[in-house]
């Protein structure tokens, strides 16, 4: 990572890429457009890493995100992973589990993971070092933007010296957050609803034996609800509905605090780090673009907290945007290609929205015969075994899949528009079974049995292709190169070949996301190609044969 300081006044840098802010979803998509090569610029009005654990928790899919950018290995060490997740009422009783280690939806990671706020930017801004063509600029804000049909023009000044200066990006990311200075330049409205209802979070360090609630709990009592849990590294979060006329400034005494937390750990051994009082929202940002501007985390969305997806859906928004961007910028892609990020993401995220202010009407119960009749409801209802199972298997969370975007066909069909599974893979170079992703690159993949020596119809984006082999089978070792190359893997659980079967498949298209492009038979690849070169916006389809 560059991190020279910013040029004088009179010279106007040239960047490709522009992101504005560096908390986890800037951090993350500048990694990600460093993994592709493009030159980035990243801006931070702090001088410093935000030292407070405001978001909490990601799922499977962010996990996933962070193996593709390369940074797995400096996260994991630092997570907790809960086994379950309780509703209790006001009396402590149990009405509902969630059973997080019953869960795999097939993505190769645990369903809900807890992190450190402040080791995962650093781990994620440590990850930029990894990069001569990525600066990140701390102490940086944008003062303002302006747009012409190739380029933005940003206006940014040294928050130490006052010092303002120029720089031409072909493209901006506002990854700023709610109060994103970049929505505001680009005069983008938000729609939707604040919730009035206060609330303290609360988040500290404690020793295991201080420890009363052992498990993720979410105690619905109609008087005051509150959610806790045991965290990262010894950490523990809580956080509690505040009652009409309670204060900040009340509640933030430590006698109350300790009052509050004392029935889930110890107040004497409990070292409080941050306690904070905050409202939630539920809004949306009326578009996700402006010409060569794009929002994308709590700059385009926020979301309820119920369902721990507010930075997860940012994540998201980061590994769409970020393989299309450089197919863009090479000219491998037509500029109509980056329309694609709204369209796709915007519904799912609406889902998981959706969900969160659901699963809040669940949890917010304000009236005792309200409380009542949900656990009572809910209990009763949890005596079928199908309806238990879908609480206990947490399958009320929207599944990672697009409607509509860069599919064959441009629409979800069957498989197309899903996220593929990630299972563990022999092979491709390694002794031991590795999970999919490791051997799939950064580009597209086709997957299957007996394929072709190239996809037909498709000389832009580089293209891994995975021959698929039975368990137990000997393969010959990897062939090496990132473009258009090959490697030969072990299905070492049958789950590839199952997956096939499923869809009456032979061939799987994974776009760089590892969400399903397309699924043919064998016989069926050069119509898959062309679908591909055409959804790219390739003006010459050329017909290849096969094989």
């Amino acid at each position: 990572m560059n991190t020279a300081q910013p040029p004088p006044s009179t010279a106007v840098q040239d960047i490709d890429v522009v992101v504005v802010g560096c908390g986890p979803v800037g951090a993350l998509a500048a990694n990600l457009l460093g993994l592709r090569g493009v030159r980035t610029l990243v801006v931070e009005r702090s001088t410093a890493p935000h030292g407070q654990p405001r978001a909490f928790s990601c799922d499977d899919e962010a996990l996933r995100i962070y193996q593709q950018a390369g940074l797995l290995d400096r996260i994991v060490d630092d997570l907790h992973q809960p086994r379950r997740a309780d509703y209790v009422n006001a009396a402590g009783r149990l009405f509902a589990t969630i059973a997080f280690d019953e869960v795999d939806f097939g993505f190769g990671h645990a369903p809900l993971n807890f992190f450190d706020q402040p080791l995962l930017e650093q781990a994620l801004r440590d990850g930029l070092d990894r990069f001569a063509h990525v600066e990140l600029r701390t102490g940086t804000e944008l003062v303002s933007l302006r747009q012409n049909d190739d380029r933005v023009h940003l206006a940014l000044r040294d928050v130490l010296t006052g010092q303002s200066y120029a720089v031409r990006a072909r493209y901006v990311l506002g990854c700023d957050g709610a109060r994103s200075t970049t929505r505001t330049a680009v005069k983008i409205p938000l729609a939707g609803a604040s919730y009035a209802e206060p609330w303290l979070a609360v988040s500290g360090d404690v020793p295991p034996e201080g420890v009363r609630g052992a498990h993720t709990t979410f105690v619905c009592d109609w008087r005051r609800p509150a959610f806790v849990s045991p965290g990262a590294r010894g950490s523990y979060r809580l956080e509690f509905m505040l009652l009409p006329g309670e204060t900040e400034d009340e509640m933030s005494r430590p006698e109350r605090i300790a009052g509050l937390v004392d029935p889930y750990v110890d107040p004497s051994r409990f070292t409080v780090t941050r306690a904070v009082v905050y409202t939630f929202h539920h809004l949306v940002a009326q578009r996700w673009r402006e010409r060569r501007v794009f929002l994308l985390g709590d700059a385009a969305h926020q979301m309820p907290p119920f369902l721990g997806q507010g930075l997860c859906s940012g994540l998201r928004d980061a590994a769409n945007l970020t393989w299309k961007l450089p197919l863009v910028l090479s000219g491998a892609a037509d500029p109509a290609v980056l329309d694609t990020y709204e369209a796709e993401r915007r519904p799912h995220t609406t889902a998981m929205a959706q969900t969160s202010v659901r699963l809040g009407r669940v949890f917010l119960a304000r009236s005792r015969r309200a409380a009542g009749l949900r656990d009572a409801v809910l209990r009763a209802a949890q005596t079928v075994p199908r309806v238990r199972r879908f609480v206990r298997h947490f399958e009320f969370k929207p599944v990672p899949a697009y409607e509509r975007g860069l599919l064959a066909g441009g629409r979800r069909d069957g498989a197309v528009g899903t996220m593929f599974p990630q299972p563990r893979v022999g092979g491709g170079g390694s002794a031991t079974p590795r999970l999919l992703d490791e051997v799939l690159g950064d580009g597209f993949a086709v997957i299957g049995r007996g394929l072709p020596a190239g996809l037909p119809g498709v000389s832009g984006p580089a293209v891994r292709y995975v021959e698929v082999h039975p368990a137990g089978a000997a393969v010959p070792p990897a062939t090496g190169g990132r473009d258009g190359d090959r490697v030969d893997v072990v299905d070492v659980d049958g789950a590839i070949s199952a997956w096939l079967r499923r869809h009456r498949a032979d061939v799987v298209v994974l776009r760089p996301d590892r969400f399903v492009f397309a699924v043919a038979g064998s016989g069926a690849l050069r119509r898959v190609g062309r679908d591909l070169a055409a959804a790219l916006g390739d003006p010459e389809v050329v017909d290849q044969p096969v094989g």
